[in-house]
């Protein structure tokens, strides 16, 4: 039996901003005015004015905007930045007044997910910018895929062979389908706490967790890790959200389980051996750890089917 992802020709970012093909398909690529791209109403990305942004603006300064962004026209004048956003505030830094834009026609579900695979191609990208970008993009998609059958209540993308819309999205940006509903599960945190993730003192895998919690909880539990100056672990996560599950998570009752002595961290090294037996050469950590997620979900389903029977 053939793979269903043999064979697959994805756009890749290169191709959705290359000049010369924009030009094939008749679009132009225009000098426009930075106060007439607007940037848009829903931008999971952060624009900061960092070391790299002076970076940015520097190399401007001397080369200007070598990629150009996409915009599409507003019905009230004007163009949405839907790819260039960091690139404008970078032109602003280094004194410009226009931009070159390449002007493209597009509805509200293919600029989000254009916006959202532009932005990915960046080398850091926070935890939250991934979550709302992840959840972006997997609404867009479903859009696009349409109303599902009565046989099958799961999105289908039709022109990829028949994947679920998240099998689709995970192939795109390297996830599991697992990881790609941990992140998503991020965008239920209080700002503060997503925060934490994004500082990196709340560990993504508890938070995951801790986002079951109602707002009401996660305030409760805010004021605890503040208090007694440590996160929850794991375990102690996956605690919380059983009792929130089941109704029974006070405020007592979260102080109760953050002021526990937790036990120490186990960590795991891989030896080279075992890595170059079942891992080419060629392959990234992040693949690794992915493929090792993906076998651990793949296995865990068929254990739960195995007990089931």
């Amino acid at each position: 039996m053939k793979s269903p992802l043999k064979n697959i020709k994805m756009t890749s970012y290169d191709e959705l901003l290359n000049p010369e093909i924009a030009k094939e398909n008749g679009e132009k690529i225009l000098q426009i005015p930075l106060n007439e791209l607007h940037t848009p109403e829903i931008h999971p990305f952060k624009i900061v004015d960092d070391e790299k942004m002076q970076e940015m603006a520097e190399s401007i300064k001397k080369y200007g905007v070598m990629t150009p962004g996409i915009a599409r026209p507003l019905e009230n004048g004007g163009y949405e930045l839907v790819s260039g956003n960091r690139r404008k505030r970078a032109s602003e830094l280094a004194g410009l007044e226009t931009m070159p834009v390449i002007v493209r026609e597009m509805d509200d579900d293919a600029a989000i997910i254009l916006m959202v695979d532009a932005n990915l191609q960046r080398e850091e990208i926070l935890p939250s910018e991934r979550a709302f970008a992840y959840k972006l993009k997997l609404e867009a998609m479903k859009r696009q895929a349409g109303r599902p059958s009565k046989e099958n209540l799961t999105p289908v993308v039709s022109d990829f062979q028949n994947l679920r819309t998240n099998e689709k999205l995970g192939l795109e940006v390297g996830e599991s389908r697992e990881q790609i509903r941990r992140y998503i599960r991020l965008t239920e945190l209080i700002p503060k706490l997503l925060e934490m993730v994004d500082e990196k003192l709340l560990a993504f895998r508890p938070a995951v967790e801790v986002s079951y919690l109602t707002t009401e909880e996660q305030e409760y539990l805010l004021d605890s890790i503040q208090v007694n100056e440590c996160t929850p672990s794991l375990a102690q996560a996956l605690r919380l959200k059983q009792y929130s599950q089941e109704g029974i998570l006070s405020a007592e009752r979260i102080e109760t389980i953050m002021s526990e002595e937790k036990p120490i961290e186990r960590k795991l090294v891989l030896e080279g051996k075992w890595i170059t037996k079942y891992f080419s050469k060629e392959m990234t950590p992040k693949e690794i750890i992915n493929r090792i997620e993906r076998a651990l979900d793949l296995l865990e389903r068929t254990e739960k089917k195995r007990l089931e029977r």
